[in-house]
């Protein structure tokens, strides 16, 4: 495993979502194996390149013609609030969270609000103040836009942050954004290479808080 800087203080910690923070992945391939069969397409092809982008990207990736992307993509939304089967906190990550100052941590994620919010409800992750969602960015990731948003809005200079993330597009995003990249493996069904730390849940995760709030990580 790559290490961390030794003893590396960070002024804040930004999440994905799904992966990441929780397992959904099982519930997120049910639905879209459903919408993949709606329109005659290869569902396993469509799984691999789906996990950590927008529905909206997904979608009009695949070159459909004369649909209607916005009922499209309302229909995953409400299919994937609807299922929320198996969602579930990964390993010690609500623990984790509740321990970091709520000025120091953001959620920045390529769901929807309502789809975020209901996820990570089924988890029992309270939505920090700062969420970063679908409908904020213009290009989702592996665009580092969101994580450059949460940076902002938390008043710290995304070099100062640690993105944690699972998925190829996400971890591109926090490359791309300049900040440090911890990979998050437990949810993983199909291995990365990757040369940043991994981790493998948040059950063993080290965490300091400082008394001017900086934030340390290890395991």
């Amino acid at each position: 495993m790559t290490r961390l800087p030794a003893s590396r203080a960070y002024q804040a910690f930004l999440f994905d979502m799904d992966g990441t923070l929780i397992t959904s992945t099982a519930a997120a391939e049910r639905v879209w194996t459903r919408w993949a069969g709606r329109h005659g397409l290869d569902a396993a092809a469509l799984l691999s390149v789906m996990h950590g982008v927008r529905a909206a990207d997904t979608i009009r990736r695949q070159n459909l013609p004369d649909i209607d992307l916005d009922a499209e993509i309302a229909w995953v939304e409400r299919a994937e609030i609807e299922d929320l089967d198996g969602v579930a906190p990964i390993p010690g990550a609500v623990d984790f969270v509740e321990r970091l100052p709520p000025d120091r941590w953001a959620v920045v994620t390529s769901a929807t609000v309502p789809l975020a919010r209901a996820r990570l409800k089924a988890a029992g992750i309270t939505p920090p103040a700062v969420l970063i969602t679908a409908e904020d960015v213009e290009r989702g990731k592996p665009d580092p836009a969101g994580y450059l948003k949460a940076a902002a809005a938390l008043g710290v200079d995304i070099a100062d942050c640690l993105v944690f993330e699972d998925a190829e597009a996400g971890i591109a995003a926090g490359e791309a954004a300049d900040a440090d990249v911890v990979v998050v493996t437990a949810a993983w069904t199909h291995p990365l290479q990757t040369a940043h730390p991994t981790l493998a849940d948040y059950a063993d995760a080290t965490l300091e808080v400082a008394a001017d709030g900086s934030l340390t990580f290890g395991r």
